[in-house]
């Protein structure tokens, strides 16, 4: 979900090469010998390339997500893990069905198809028919501007930002949110990406089903439908859909790695994708990369001060499920108080540099952890970026105060346009960038898992606030109904 797709990309990366010191030295010989074993052995490429052939798509509560958790699994089990845990859960998992959407002069019954598809968390059945408003980016103060016209009627409003700089988007399911709030009877959004491109993912910020219907066309039919508008004057749309909810059962598949200490430092990435193809970028190469990551630690037998897990959540695509489960378990247990870190890698490809997410006081830490990769991969940009972000499998985390980490890279953007959409295949994946990511993680993981003491430290409920707070968050919490605090 995502997503201001946040967790991959961050803006003012800043250069941090430190020059060589003594504190850089201490990681080269390990992180050496990682990096020579993922050059050597890694088996990234060739398991993602397999289980988007053998399984497909890894939507959550289907047969080809139970099919994903058990190629988890028995592959973190056949790279030598003895304590591999399936952790279950309840999901109400959404699935498409049917959906048709036709555009008429609201003075004509000559109703025009248009290709579409149905945003996730969508009602499970809708027969609208209204007059179309336009929002444009569909953010607050564009509801807000056609507040006394929305009322009842089909909000058009972009995915993304046009024609504005230096504002801050929205989440799709936040668009939502706010064309719900604002009395609007139901949402088309156009999609970012040039061409005929279809985009799904939820529009539900809580992951319920929502009580409007949500669609998404392609760019091109968001051009041809605003042309309309401005040549033939009002027009009304006419949205029929389908759709199935459930109660299903699905699963994180978690291995540890046994440390020194309980104390643990958690890596992650979700497994589940959306249904419209194989997921390979959105998120085979993250959550293959975490498993790749812990076939190295084996292989090298690494002992860590710190327990290291490996989780590969579900159900991140319709509302960070399988995470938000996992973290609930945590509080119960009361075993939240001994993650020292959390670590996600979503989309992660061919990191550049880390991302602190508002931790301060890692920048030394991490500047010469960078620098001593650097020092080993002459390669490594070691750029620094340190903003926090929303909408991946770190956020349940994050509010609990646990300090956060991500890799900052790059995909080209015929990948990105690919995002959530019908061609996110494994035709997308670059092998060297992906071991890449597995090579620059594993070393940053060793460095969280065995330095002596880590400067960040769990945050207490109110600096948590302020913290959140501080990087901007405290608006689209609101909006997506995780705000706690008064």
């Amino acid at each position: 979900m995502k997503k201001n797709v946040q967790v991959i990309l961050f803006g003012g990366f800043v250069l941090l090469f430190a020059g060589f010191s003594p504190s850089d030295k201490k990681w080269e010989k390990s992180f050496s010998r990682l990096d020579s074993e993922v050059r050597k052995n890694s088996k990234v490429y060739q398991t993602l390339g397999d289980a988007t052939k053998s399984i497909g798509h890894r939507l959550t509560g289907s047969a080809n997500g139970e099919k994903a958790e058990e190629y988890a699994f028995n592959l973190l089990k056949s790279y030598g893990f003895s304590d591999v845990s399936y952790q279950p859960f309840e999901v109400e998992a959404w699935m498409r069905d049917t959906v048709t959407l036709a555009i008429a002069p609201s003075s004509s019954d000559n109703f025009r198809d248009i290709p579409v598809v149905s945003l996730a968390h969508s009602p499970v059945d809708a027969n609208l028919q209204g007059q179309i408003v336009d929002v444009g980016n569909g953010l607050e103060e564009d509801f807000e501007a056609v507040k006394e016209k929305i009322k009842g009627k089909i909000a058009l409003a972009n995915i993304g930002l046009s024609g504005v700089t230096g504002k801050k988007n929205l989440h799709r399911s936040e668009k939502t949110a706010l064309a719900i709030k604002y009395g609007a009877s139901g949402i088309i959004m156009v999609n970012g990406a040039p061409g005929k491109i279809l985009l799904t993912g939820t529009a539900s910020v809580t992951g319920a089903i929502i009580s409007i219907p949500a669609v998404c066309i392609s760019n091109d039919s968001g051009i041809e439908l605003r042309k309309w508008l401005i040549e033939e004057g009002p027009l009304e749309a006419h949205i029929e859909m389908h759709n199935i909810s459930k109660s299903i059962k699905a699963r994180n598949v978690v291995a540890t790695l046994k440390g020194k200490s309980d104390e643990k430092v958690i890596i992650g990435g979700h497994l589940d994708s959306w249904d419209l193809s194989t997921g390979a970028i959105d998120n085979g190469i993250g959550s293959f990369a975490v498993m790749d990551i812990a076939r190295a630690f084996k292989a090298l037998k690494v002992k860590p001060e710190r327990t290291i897990q490996f989780v590969l959540f579900m159900g991140e695509e319709q509302g960070l499920l399988g995470s938000k489960f996992f973290v609930s378990e945590l509080k119960r247990t009361g075993a939240i108080d001994k993650v020292s870190y959390m670590m996600n890698l979503d989309m992660t490809n061919d990191p550049s540099g880390i991302n602190a997410f508002g931790w301060n006081e890692m920048n030394n830490f991490f500047s010469s952890v960078g620098s001593a990769i650097h020092n080993v991969d002459q390669n490594y940009k070691n750029e620094a970026a340190n903003r926090a972000g929303l909408h991946s499998d770190h956020q349940p985390f994050m509010l609990e105060g646990v300090p956060i980490a991500g890799l900052s890279g790059h995909l080209d953007p015929a990948v990105l346009q690919c995002y959530h959409a019908d061609c996110d295949d494994f035709s997308l994946v670059n092998k060297e960038q992906l071991e890449n990511t597995v090579r620059i993680a594993a070393m940053y993981l060793y460095a969280l898992a065995n330095t002596e003491n880590l400067a960040a430290k769990k945050l207490s409920d109110t600096k948590t606030r302020d913290f959140l707070i501080s990087q901007g968050l405290k608006d689209e919490l609101v909006i997506g109904q995780e705000w706690r605090w008064e």
